[in-house]
């Protein structure tokens, strides 16, 4: 699977039912050695306005991610 098609694909943690976002708003962190995708670092949305445009991000780690499905992308983050 290439990178762009992940891209509009939301991602849903099992866990508590927090929707992130697609993967076009979050940033990745890659392992520099290999290339392999380590962690997704997705938006927390809290419903609130951030001011100076800081946003708080949630890491993902690559292998929180149960199954990468047509429109979704579930984790899991009790794991």
């Amino acid at each position: 699977m290439r990178l762009s098609d992940l891209g509009e694909k939301e991602i849903i943690n099992i866990a508590d039912g927090s929707r992130y976002g697609d993967l076009y708003n979050a940033e990745l962190m890659f392992e520099e050695r290999t290339g392999k995708i380590r962690v997704i670092l997705a938006p927390e949305h809290k419903g609130r306005i951030s001011f100076g445009g800081v946003r708080e991000y949630v890491h993902l780690p690559w292998d929180c991610i149960k199954k990468i499905g047509e429109d979704i992308i579930i984790v899991d983050t009790t794991v």
